[in-house]
């Protein structure tokens, strides 16, 4: 990828249009807009609240990321949704039960309201625990794409937004895998005017959005613009693109415990998890299918971060094991339990308990924020394509074609800083340090 020679201006609005307007998407906006009036902080931002180092330790150079990067401050963003459930965004976010009411959704109510779902493309066969009646007129998927692509510019229009970006907060899709209507783009528009079965709704908004020259991530672990298709077009229309299944709360805690295992050449003999959730994905994954998009996203984690293949007498042998259990009394407050078994010195057994009560809608909501800013600043400085220097947010990273992915959350987030130095023109930081021993 050729280095940004001009970064166009952030100025004016950014639109940032959410499809699935639910738990995520609705903490995100109120926290925005808590943000935006003084009443909370943007805490788990980089983009908000992280600084970057420029050039030696000594140099005392450490600015705000948003004060490096030109990117949209956070009242330029405006905001509208897709869902097929009808509530507006206070009625929502009351839904969801993960704001308290009266401290952070009942200040900002009026705010809320204001946001209208737009009627969903919407297929019931590909999230099978969810329904309701916001929801397009069944055309083609070629209509329902283009209906989509409409709305887009009329939301556009309507909100005078110079820019507009989308973040999937959708439900987790039945597991699909790539077939031959997602090998090129000829043959996904012929599925689109055949209503293929392997085209999925997500697939749907990520051709829409490529289509319009709007920057695409996805939040979720079905497929959606992780095909070869959808990343020939965004390549094609120079379109940034991202993904996917936004790294929240256990795969978090995996992306940096394991790297210290490996770094100490501590081996891993099991790591079973387990976890329990009652909030609409937590109903969504109930359904196999469902589930098993997920537990594929979960899964090789583990396996690129170890590299069994390098390291045979550690991880070889490694036993893995993903649940997600429905439990409705939980609510958003998901509760993941991890065991695991590693073995040190001469192959001394030892163990590590995990029990993490995390709020799995507070953790992704600053991912959807940094996601939408940073791809819209993307999309500004001429990078099309996967975007692989924001794999620190997902959980399965979109790669080019034969490329590995990137796990270790630590090398990510080198990464993610190395690559927003190149594009200003700073030299990327290797840590090496030997110049400050130099005679």
């Amino acid at each position: 990828m050729k280095q940004p020679t001009e970064i166009k201006s952030a100025d004016g609005k950014l639109g940032v249009l959410l499809p699935g307007f639910g738990a995520v998407a609705t903490t995100f906006v109120a926290g925005v807009e808590a943000a935006r009036k003084g009443l909370a902080a943007p805490i788990g931002s980089l983009t908000q609240m992280q600084t970057i180092r420029l050039g030696k330790r000594t140099d005392g150079r450490s600015p705000l990321i948003k004060d490096f990067v030109p990117i949209s401050g956070l009242d330029d963003l405006v905001f509208g949704a897709w869902d097929p459930i009808p509530e507006d965004g206070y009625e929502s976010a009351l839904t969801a039960g993960v704001l308290n009411r009266y401290e952070h959704l009942d200040p900002i109510k009026d705010f809320l309201s204001s946001i209208e779902p737009m009627p969903a493309a919407f297929d019931k066969r590909y999230v099978k625990k969810l329904d309701g009646s916001n929801v397009k007129a069944a055309g083609s998927k070629k209509e329902l794409a283009e209906a989509l692509r409409q709305d887009i510019r009329d939301f556009k229009e309507a909100n005078g937004c110079e820019r507009v970006v989308m973040v999937w907060c959708g439900s987790t899709e039945v597991y699909i895998r790539p077939g031959a209507v997602h090998e090129s783009i000829e043959a996904f528009e012929k599925g689109l005017e055949d209503s293929h079965d392997d085209i999925a709704p997500s697939q749907l908004y990520a051709y829409a959005a490529i289509m319009e020259g709007v920057p695409y991530a996805n939040g979720a672990p079905n497929l959606s613009a992780d095909s070869a298709a959808l990343e020939a077009l965004a390549r094609r229309e120079g379109v940034p693109i991202a993904g996917k299944d936004f790294k929240t709360g256990q795969t978090l805690m995996k992306t940096i415990l394991a790297p210290g295992f490996k770094t100490r050449m501590l081996g891993v003999s099991g790591w079973f998890s387990t976890n329990i959730l009652g909030n609409r994905d937590g109903e969504v994954l109930d359904d196999p299918e469902s589930f098993k998009s997920k537990e594929v996203s979960k899964l090789g984690v583990l396996e690129e971060i170890l590299q069994p293949g390098m390291y045979p007498e550690l991880y070889k042998d490694l036993y893995h094991k993903v649940r997600i259990n429905y439990y409705p009394p939980r609510g958003d407050n998901k509760e993941g339990w991890d065991n695991i078994d590693i073995f040190g010195w001469m192959g001394y057994d030892m163990q590590i308990k995990i029990d993490f009560l995390c709020r799995d809608s507070i953790l992704a909501a600053p991912i959807v924020l940094d996601l939408a800013l940073f791809l819209d600043l993307a999309g500004r400085a001429g990078m099309s394509g996967i975007q692989e220097w924001l794999s620190f947010y997902f959980k399965s990273p979109q790669t080019a074609p034969g490329l590995y992915p990137e796990h270790d959350i630590f090398i990510q987030h080198k990464k993610l800083k190395n690559t927003l130095r190149w594009m200003m023109g700073e030299e990327p930081i290797t840590h090496l340090g030997v110049e400050y021993y130099d005679d």
